[in-house]
């Protein structure tokens, strides 16, 4: 039996492991997947092709979540506003296209919530919001290693002074809505 319920969103704010940990933390999410979108070159490109950034593939995340517990539009909120969607091809020390911010809608309606949400989240900025907004084209699962990230690797380096901090705040803000 499909669960009509179920949705898919599509997101990428600088380094995928940092966006798959916060929404692995978020009630109603049942799964999260880091991999590639946007690029111009054919075919499922490999982690070192994207950090090239000759693909111009982003890493992203799909985040399939049911709407019955968070809806689309929280997921996005939850999104602008646990990274920074004002610098553009950056997110702290990551620089690249790879690492830009982005939001890949699935259908219309994601499309028109997508504008609801950045035009009410610009107003919290000092900077102009540049995340770049389309309809996915395709969604290149990462390797294997890119999975679970954080959960597999909490005390190498970057997950301790990027992420955990970035889970810190997600904590702050979100407390209600995580698991």
């Amino acid at each position: 039996m499909v669960n009509k319920n179920i949705q898919i969103a599509t997101v990428g704010g600088g380094c995928f492991w940092c966006t798959e940990a916060v929404f692995q933390e978020v009630k109603g999410v049942e799964k999260v997947e880091s991999g590639y979108s946007g690029g111009h070159v054919p075919g499922h490109p490999t982690y070192r092709e994207v950090c090239s950034g000759l693909t111009g593939h982003a890493e992203v995340i799909q985040i399939t979540f049911d709407e019955t517990i968070i809806s689309y539009e929280d997921i996005l909120m939850i999104f602008m506003t646990t990274h920074d969607p004002t610098t553009l091809n950056k997110q702290g020390a990551d620089v690249g296209t790879q690492y830009r911010s982005v939001i890949y809608f699935h259908d219309e309606n994601q499309k028109k919530i997508v504008e609801k949400v950045v035009e009410k989240v610009a107003e919290y900025y000092d900077n102009p919001i540049v995340t770049e907004v389309g309809p996915l084209d395709v969604f290149y699962k990462a390797e294997d290693e890119h999975q679970d990230y954080y959960r597999n690797n909490k005390e190498q380096g970057y997950c301790s002074f990027v992420i955990t901090p970035k889970l810190s705040k997600l904590r702050k803000l979100y407390g209600d809505r995580l698991k």
